[in-house]
């Protein structure tokens, strides 16, 4: 079985596969999915459907399959154990694919705000279910669209992940919003989202429930966040109208993003507060200073290595401008 093994220096836990790949194996990664035979199309009917939502006629129109055993697996016990002075355990969780459109040629967004909710809902129902299992700490929600982003199909899929760790990027950011919740008493995601309503340049769209917007400090040439405005820890906590809104605000913004760089490679990830509340010593204020939200990375250029090794990232493009372009396209056809 698969190892999960912490990195001692800086906290953060890789997954180990059990059967290493040869140097022959390895090959350098697409430009554009694999043609031919579609992994997705040709085991939809082989995997344990976990939820499917059809249409009147019965037609499947999103349906999430278990897919047990490639990274995580849910039959293991998680055996946490030392080596010497390294922590690992065995790689416990749950994998599951979201077929967001019933055709390998279709997305969700080019299907409507209607689509994309269906899939917005298949998320909100097994973040629930999947919560309901004590083991499991942190349930991640991520998209990978290209083959530069790890797509290796193009059929239009999403993952839900259901792990015993939190993640170490969302450590960071539960950190660093407790710290500015301990020193102002106030969330710092309700306080960004001032500050951007009040600036204005790096808005794309704003809505009833939801802002999109390309933060001032971002990674990645054209990154996107989606911030609910009602301040909220937990995505699992979403309403009805807010998951219909949501669908809108998505399909809205990936399509700007599609039209402006010529339907670049991206990825999307929805960052949550954990499943469990963490010990008081931890994040005693996680609920007051936490904001569940979406960020979406086009992957338009490579990273290089001062940014690998330094982890300061260098825009091309700025925030601002990178917001002007969007706000000012017309994906309509």
């Amino acid at each position: 079985m698969n190892e999960l093994r912490r990195d001692p220096l800086l906290g953060r836990w890789v997954v180990v596969f059990k059967e290493s790949l040869s140097p022959e194996e390895y090959v350098p990664p697409r430009e554009t999915p694999v043609k031919g035979s579609c992994v997705i199309c040709s085991q939809a009917d082989t995997e344990e459907e976990v939820l499917g939502i059809r249409d009147e006629q019965g037609t499947p129109l999103v349906r999430v399959l278990r897919t047990d055993g490639s990274i995580f697996s849910s039959d293991v016990q998680l055996e946490r154990r030392g080596v010497g002075m390294y922590d690992m355990m065995n790689s416990f969780g749950v994998s599951e694919v979201v077929l967001e459109t019933p055709e390998h040629n279709l997305t969700p967004e080019d299907m409507g705000p209607e689509q994309m909710k269906r899939v917005i809902d298949a998320y909100y129902t097994r973040t629930l279910e999947l919560e309901r299992d004590d083991r499991i700490r942190y349930v991640m929600i991520y998209k990978n669209c290209g083959a530069l982003s790890g797509d290796l199909c193009g059929h239009s899929h999403s993952f839900i992940t259901a792990t015993p760790i939190i993640p170490k990027r969302i450590k960071e950011e539960l950190d660093g919003a407790k710290g500015y919740y301990g020193y102002k008493e106030r969330c710092i995601f309700c306080d960004m989202m001032r500050e951007e309503q009040r600036y204005g340049k790096r808005i794309i769209l704003q809505t009833e429930h939801f802002i999109a917007y390309c933060p001032f400090a971002t990674r990645f040439p054209f990154e996107i966040w989606i911030l609910p405005r009602r301040h909220n820890c937990y995505f699992k906590e979403i309403t009805e109208e807010e998951r219909a809104d949501l669908g809108f605000v998505m399909t809205d913004v990936i399509k700007r993003l599609r039209r402006v760089l010529n339907d670049p490679p991206y990825n999307f990830v929805f960052h949550s507060a954990p499943s469990k509340i963490p010990r008081r010593a931890q994040w005693h204020t996680l609920g007051e200073d936490f904001h569940w939200h979406i960020e979406i990375m086009p992957r338009v250029r490579r990273l290089t290595g001062f940014e690998l090794g330094s982890g300061m990232y260098t825009l091309s493009t700025s925030p601002e401008d990178a917001a002007k372009f969007l706000k000012e396209v017309s994906y309509e056809d």
